[in-house]
């Protein structure tokens, strides 16, 4: 008796829209990208020098343990996304937000320029330069919040 009530109490569920998939598996295809180009450019000397001089102050190191916190919430956004909660493509619209703010402020001299700064001469250029790095965050916010698909299914989650 108990099967059939778990049967007819069970909802079915809308499936993911396919721009809302490519959206969360380009979160964590990014991300796990940035990592590997990361430690393929520094090489293991350079990731231990990295983090030498990241944990130097007190400030530096939480700068370091917040991009770390940052990594883990914007993958944990992918998952949540999928199963369509919206709370989870404001968070990572946020965790955009505050990146992009960061950089482009440390790159102009405020804050800690040495561990996380874009190269360019005057402001322009390095808006200029976030953006093009910011463009595939960009286009996965353009896919969460855009297409009509993506909007009904977080409003009916």
């Amino acid at each position: 008796m108990d099967i059939i009530r778990k049967r007819s109490a069970s909802h079915a569920r809308l499936n993911t829209p396919t721009l809302v998939t490519i959206a969360a598996i380009a979160i964590v295809t990014v991300r796990c990208v940035d990592l590997l180009m990361l430690f393929n450019t520094l090489g293991p000397s350079g990731i231990l020098d990295f983090i030498q001089r990241s944990i130097q102050t007190w400030a530096l190191t939480l700068i370091f343990f917040a991009s770390l916190v940052m990594l883990c919430v914007e993958v944990r956004c992918a998952f949540v996304i999928v199963r369509g909660r919206n709370w989870g493509r404001w968070v990572f619209l946020l965790t955009q937000v505050i990146s992009g703010v960061y950089l482009w402020l440390a790159s102009l001299g405020w804050g800690y320029p040495e561990l996380f700064s874009i190269a360019g001469e005057t402001s322009q250029e390095i808006l200029h330069s976030l953006m093009v790095q910011k463009l595939p965050d960009l286009l996965i916010l353009f896919l969460l919040f855009v297409p009509a698909s993506s909007r009904r299914f977080f409003r009916l989650q």
